[in-house]
């Protein structure tokens, strides 16, 4: 067997790994759990993120990712080292070409540091590639032609918004808003509302279950188990969509306030290309309930989203390679 193509989405949340011919290999939390006293990593993944909020107190479960950058460069060299083995399965005869992609915004440091990781965890080549373009090319937009396109991908830590002309990004933005930052919100709404403290993990279910960004057109409630903060004991109680509606509103009224930005800075003949094309959302913080509603009612402009948003971009960044070999001559 000979050498394989990767393309990793490297996420603040999850983490996939896409091998070309075989499609998504591998999708799993961007989650490790170490012993603090031995400094040896516990469990990587779904195993470990089953253990957030519920570790003794020597073994930590640890986000190596925040906001789409490394926080933790040796925990992200080991992590990728595992996620890139366990994908090959078995032994190729050479090492892996590994595209993985990172946010907009990130600085060239930021980028490097991915870089090392990467080469360090066992590429023999690798590349990066901006978040949007790898997302773009995931939902089937031919993106080499002269004719822009928008794209919209919220991820768990960072949102990135790029319109795409001739391959390349022309106008762009990352925000550091996202599928955590709505999480956080319920955290804190429960906790100012009902003087009820829930988890990270529990508020990621209401966000999932009634979270909305726009009035559903049915009221739907769910039963929240947390810690009564006054009582300090567990208690449970009946949670809105409409409660839901207000503790999201300001999170993704800055990502509509972004994309708006973006618009302003579109030159007019891309701007005219998107409102007939609309606006693709992806990644896994676009599957909030009426996000696209509402971006559609504050812009004006049809919102859709991607085939397969949470994959988009993982499917994206394994086809880049292929994309450059096709278009490398008229790019």
């Amino acid at each position: 067997m000979l050498s394989m193509d990767i393309g990793i989405d490297l996420g603040t949340a999850s983490i996939l790994v896409y091998i070309k011919g075989k499609g998504i290999v591998l999708k799993e939390p961007t989650v490790v759990a170490y012993d603090r006293d031995s400094q040896e990593i516990v469990a990587i993944g779904e195993e470990a993120r089953k253990m957030i909020g519920r570790t003794p107190g020597n073994i930590t479960a640890v986000r190596p990712m925040r906001q789409g950058v490394i926080s933790d460069y040796i925990v992200t060299e080991k992590m990728l080292k595992y996620f890139i083995t366990k994908a090959m399965e078995r032994r190729t005869l050479r090492k892996p070409r590994v595209s993985i992609c990172i946010p907009t915004g990130a600085t060239e440091v930021e980028k490097r540091a991915v870089e090392d990781a990467t080469y360090k965890a066992g590429a023999r080549e690798v590349t990066i590639i901006e978040e949007p373009v790898a997302a773009a090319i995931g939902a089937g937009i031919d993106i080499s032609k002269p004719a822009g396109n928008m794209i919209v991908d919220i991820g768990g830590g960072t949102t990135d918004i790029a319109v795409i002309s001739l391959g390349g990004t022309v106008v762009s933005t990352s925000l550091k808003v996202a599928g955590d930052d709505f999480d956080e919100a319920i955290v804190r709404y429960m906790r100012k509302k009902h003087n009820l403290l829930i988890g990270e993990r529990t508020a990621e279910e209401v966000k999932m279950t009634i979270g909305c960004a726009y009035p559903r057109p049915e009221q739907a409630t769910m039963d929240v188990k947390g810690r009564n903060l006054l009582t300090g004991l567990p208690k449970t109680m009946t949670v809105t969509s409409d409660e839901m509606l207000e503790a999201l509103h300001d999170a993704a009224m800055e990502i509509v306030e972004a994309i708006h930005g973006v618009l302003e800075r579109t030159p007019p003949e891309l701007a005219s290309d998107i409102y007939e094309r609309g606006i693709v959302m992806t990644g896994g913080g676009s599957l909030l309930s009426g996000l696209d509603e509402l971006i559609e009612e504050k812009t004006g402009i049809n919102t859709m989203l991607a085939e397969s948003p949470m994959t988009a971009v993982a499917v994206g960044t394994g086809k880049f390679i292929e994309f450059m070999q096709e278009n490398g001559a008229n790019l």
